[in-house]
């Protein structure tokens, strides 16, 4: 662990921004010099940290302390960074307590530190543990948190990690009265219960598509009258997708400690899932905000984003879904900053086929129809619907169907069927390729003659666009690999087509 020199006028605690899931250090610069008492913060913080002047002039009173009468100046360097959220009161009471000569100045400037502080002077969780440990360890820092999260911080490796319950407790470590004992690892988040693919009973189709989607991480619409089984179905996709590498479920961890909602601080291993209402704002569905956090595209990272009832989501939240689908990351643009947030998701939606929901029911449907499912249709607009792969009529099952067909295949054996696609892409990419055929460069997918000819013909009488060309060999690639070809076939761009051919508008 680095040790740097301090000047003799100055004392120096280390801490992060956050910009996205980079850490970006922080250093909070403390001078004490003779002139009339105050405490001034500079270095562009916002108001949750300039009210850490005063958690941090009551957390020094239940210790008995009191800031001396001089001037005291604190700087946030690099001063042209916005200096957002209450993490910032641990290392700006780390950086007093040096410049009073309370802790060592040297042995402060070893760690990077960041807690919020009550008013008696314990430690409150806060949001980017994870991230900063990280970021602590590149520099060569220990990182001091609270102690509920100091087992999210154990995560980044060989870095010393002090986990205090109360500033207290940090003071006495410091002094040699106390020893903080190394925080263990929070451990592995458990994965939401999924049901069961057996309770779905009939709906072969779905099914397939399902399936298809799973292994080849491709989009999904799902088109039917209300009480179909479309979100059933929707809930059943995550149990059959295999958990996260070692990187990734580093990656989706920091997008969620970020966000504050890593689950004590354990590591997330199985796919997100995440499904807004479709009340959801922009910024609540790709990110913004006051502080630009992470919006439900970021949270669905190496996930599913499942969005039921497709049309009613606000046309200008659907269509920021665009840029994130193509590049797989979300950029919020602020007056300050660009703040960039991974958003690699895959995404599952939902839609009855008219605003009633019975288009094509001529004992159920409006008197509006088939114009009233023309309108409720060209609410997703036609780009959005291109960047969709698999599309889907789900027809309700009847009443004999559900009182007396068998129970379909569980989860378990498709679940296999996915994991051995995925295997076999991962052979095919290797490491540093993309993870599934959704991200594949399609001039590494090896066509049959007649599969290039069949899609080409294809593209002409269907008017597909080039990115419906290019997502239509992908999904062909998904089924080759389901079947275990080394070369997709005709038979299965046949199979792709026919599910982008059930695209809404078609």
């Amino acid at each position: 662990m680095s040790k740097r020199t301090q000047s003799t006028t100055m004392a120096i605690a280390n801490t992060f921004a956050f910009s996205g899931i980079e850490a970006v250090p922080v250093e909070v610069q403390v001078q004490i010099a003779p002139g009339q008492p105050a405490l001034a913060l500079v270095g562009l913080p916002d108001k949750a940290v300039g009210e850490a002047r005063e958690r941090v002039r009551a957390a020094f009173a239940a210790m008995s302390l009191s800031l001396p009468l001089k001037r005291v100046l604190v700087n946030l360097k690099p001063a042209d960074i916005l200096k957002e959220g209450s993490h910032y009161d641990l290392p700006l009471a780390l950086g007093l307590l040096a410049a009073m000569e309370v802790l060592p100045r040297d042995e402060i400037a070893g760690y990077a530190a960041l807690g919020e502080l009550s008013l008696d002077g314990s430690l409150n969780p806060v949001a980017g543990v994870l991230p900063a440990a990280i970021g602590a360890s590149a520099q060569e820092l220990g990182l001091i948190c609270p102690a509920g999260q100091g087992g999210e911080a154990a995560w980044a490796g060989r870095i010393e990690v002090l986990a205090p319950r109360d500033l207290i407790s940090l003071i006495n470590h410091f002094r040699g009265t106390q020893v903080l004992t190394p925080p263990q690892l929070a451990g592995v988040a458990e994965g939401r219960p999924c049901p069961d693919m057996r309770d779905v009973k009939g709906m072969e189709t779905a099914r397939r598509a399902l399936e298809i989607a799973a292994a080849g991480g491709h989009n999904l619409l799902l088109v039917g009258p209300p009480g179909a089984g479309k979100s059933m179905l929707a809930a059943r996709l995550p149990g059959l997708l295999p958990d996260l590498d070692p990187g990734c479920a580093l990656e989706v961890s920091m997008i969620h400690s970020v966000a504050g909602l890593l689950d004590g601080g354990r590591l997330v291993m199985r796919p997100p899932f995440r499904e807004p209402h479709h009340s959801a704002s922009q910024a609540a569905l790709s990110g913004g905000g006051h502080r630009a956090r992470p919006g439900e595209v970021s949270l669905a990272h190496r996930g599913v984003l499942f969005l039921d009832e497709l049309p009613e989501f606000p046309r200008q939240a659907l269509e920021s879904l665009r840029q994130p689908m193509e590049t797989g990351r979300t950029t919020v643009s602020r007056a300050a900053a660009h703040v960039t947030y991974p958003a690699r998701f895959q995404l599952v939606a939902a839609m009855n086929p008219c605003r009633c929901g019975y288009l094509g029911d001529g004992g159920r449907e409006c008197g509006r129809a088939p114009r009233c499912g023309e309108d409720y249709q060209n609410r997703v607009s036609g780009p959005v619907l291109d960047r969709i792969d698999l599309a889907v009529d789900v027809q309700p099952a009847t009443a004999a169907e559900l009182s007396h067909a068998p129970p379909g295949e569980p989860t378990a054996p498709i679940a296999a069927r996915v994991a051995k696609a995925r295997q076999i892409q991962a052979e095919r990419f290797g490491a540093d390729g993309p993870l599934c055929n959704a991200e594949a460069d399609p001039h590494t997918i090896r066509l049959a003659p007649d599969a290039q000819k069949l899609l080409e013909q294809a593209m002409d009488k269907l008017r597909l666009s080039p990115r419906g060309f290019t997502r239509t060999m992908r999904v062909g690639r998904t089924i080759a690999d389901l079947a275990g070809a080394d070369v997709v076939g005709r038979v299965h761009i046949a199979e792709a087509l026919a599910f982008r051919h059930r695209m809404p508008g078609r």
